[in-house]
């Protein structure tokens, strides 16, 4: 199994940087990296463009943590409601999950975060207020704060306050089941 060095010209993954010297076997090398313009051969000339190779990468480093910087800034400010349908008890209808975070930051926003960021144990379905971590670059990580609301009011309790303000008699509930017994009853 015979090895070559080479010199990363960018980012390729799982096996380095622009500007790393790596050993890869001489086909990775002959028939993907090389062609693709991904790598260059470790000779006098290239070592000396090495130097060339580290200024870009430390410049395009300090470009993506700035830019993270700044979106965990604009992270930090945001304030954002989440509206959750929930039943007499409280209990929500649904969650409030990493994809739901993620289209309401682009919304909101007008970034796209990738989901596996989100630092979540579990969808939410709580109501008040909860703190996600998410994680930007590896230096950078933002404390998102949101609000977690249920809907005014349910749907069935509007149509029993419309009822009762129109003086209607509340009606009694009853099971199905009683009600069917009732009804044969009525029938006999």
């Amino acid at each position: 199994m015979p090895l070559t060095e080479i010199i990363l010209t960018e980012n390729v993954r799982g096996l380095g940087a622009e500007a790393d010297v790596v050993k890869v076997r001489r086909g990775y090398a002959r028939n993907y990296l090389l062609p693709r313009g991904k790598a260059h051969e470790v000779t006098p000339a290239s070592l000396r463009q090495l130097d060339t190779l580290k200024a870009k990468r430390a410049e395009r480093e300090a470009r993506e943590l700035n830019e993270a910087e700044e979106l965990a800034r604009r992270i930090g400010k945001a304030r954002i409601i989440f509206t959750l349908e929930t039943g007499e008890t409280g209990k929500a209808f649904g969650s409030v999950t990493a994809q739901d975070i993620v289209n309401r930051l682009k919304n909101e926003l007008g970034t796209e975060i990738d989901r596996h960021k989100i630092i979540l144990e579990r969808p939410i379905k709580d109501t008040g207020e909860h703190e996600v971590a998410i994680k930007l670059h590896h230096d950078v990580t933002a404390q998102f704060v949101f609000q977690v609301k249920s809907a005014d009011e349910p749907r069935d309790r509007r149509a029993e306050d419309v009822s009762a303000a129109a003086g209607e008699p509340e009606k009694r509930k009853h099971r199905f089941f009683r009600r069917k017994k009732e009804e044969k009853k009525e029938n006999k």
